[in-house]
């Protein structure tokens, strides 16, 4: 649990640090965007109220707790599978590890502002993205598919 712990942390931090430097000591929260290598690279302020894609979007408080709550439960029911798993391989640990500290970056974020703060923005020369995304949505994303993809497998198995 250890290695998911830390993978977690890392997350946390560095995300929580980008958003801080990105947003307010660059002032993305005012400018609205910054070109960083454009297309392909563009810092956009986004002010994300729902999930992915801002699906489930509100601006009221139920809403908002409920994100919240449900990002928790998520958490921790991971942390739970995780742990209970002793056979759980290095690969599901580190996947459960960037879940949860991309989620605990994203309800951060809710607690502080009432909202993710979304700035990250990758497009195409001849394709402009419209949607924003930061380090623990990358981590969660990531973290999901390895957990999806791990998870049939023992510690034992993969060692063979």
């Amino acid at each position: 649990m250890r290695l998911t712990a830390w993978i977690a942390a890392a997350v946390l931090i560095v995300d929580q640090i980008s958003k801080y430097v990105v947003v307010h000591l660059m002032g993305l929260d005012r400018v609205g965007a910054i070109e960083v290598l454009p297309p392909w690279l563009n810092f956009r302020m986004a002010w994300n109220q729902g999930v992915n894609f801002g699906l489930f979007a509100g601006e009221d408080a139920l809403t908002r707790w409920g994100l919240i709550v449900l990002a928790l439960v998520i958490v921790v029911w991971v942390w739970r599978w995780i742990a209970r798993d002793g056979a759980a391989g290095r690969g599901l640990r580190v996947s459960a590890g960037l879940l949860i500290g991309g989620a605990l970056g994203n309800v951060i974020d809710r607690l502080l502002y009432g909202a993710v703060a979304d700035f990250l923005n990758m497009s195409l020369p001849f394709w402009r993205n419209p949607f924003s995304f930061n380090v623990a949505d990358i981590a969660i994303f990531v973290g999901a598919v390895g957990l999806v993809f791990l998870s049939g497998e023992t510690g034992a198995k993969r060692r063979r």
